[in-house]
């Protein structure tokens, strides 16, 4: 398809294909992608501790059939009576939830589209510091996450060892470790 072909697929009506209880399925043009229900956005978080370590999360994902380590993450507005949860509070929220810390900075590093080809989702991913471990993390009663952290001087090798082992490694976690590096 062109790009004027594209460009011209976005500006037609949507028609829903199919609905879940959390996605939609939905055709623009001759383009069909998902949106998600009851968000608003996704929140990525990158949290460094004071002694330079990343807190990463472990779960298995139905849809990849693995276990796949991920920066934590969740969704925006998706809780009763939240639907204006403003992205800084979800983000706290979701990293409490998921690995049990608490921060007392948060520095917005960037955002864009989850899958742009499949989805209509966008992350913004946050540097996360002054971690204070306030919970188990773990997540909610639908999840079983693993927490993991890892010093940022072996970061590259653990990711690798947790490759080797048949684990699935989401980008994100690098897209996260170059902004927080390269930040202004």
């Amino acid at each position: 398809m062109s790009q004027g072909a594209q460009e011209r697929a976005a500006l037609q009506p949507k028609e829903v294909l199919c609905e879940g209880d959390y996605l939609r399925m939905v055709r623009q043009g001759t383009w069909e992608y998902v949106e998600r229900k009851g968000s608003t956005g996704v929140v990525g978080l990158v949290p460094l501790t004071d002694q330079n370590e990343i807190v990463l999360v472990e779960q298995f994902r139905v849809p990849c059939g693995k276990r796949v380590v991920e920066l934590p993450a969740g969704l925006v507005g998706d809780h009763a009576g939240e639907a204006q949860e403003s992205f800084e509070t979800a983000a706290i929220r979701e990293l409490e939830e998921e690995t049990g810390y608490k921060a007392s900075r948060l520095t917005f590093l960037m955002s864009g589209p989850n899958s742009s080809g499949s989805s209509s989702s966008r992350m913004s991913i946050y540097l996360a510091e002054g971690l204070t471990k306030v919970g188990p993390g773990g997540g909610d009663e639908q999840e079983d996450i693993t927490v993991h952290v890892v010093p940022l001087t072996r970061i590259a090798a653990w990711l690798d060892e947790r490759r080797n082992a048949g684990f699935l490694l989401d980008p994100k976690i690098y897209a996260g470790l170059w902004f927080t590096e390269h930040r202004p």
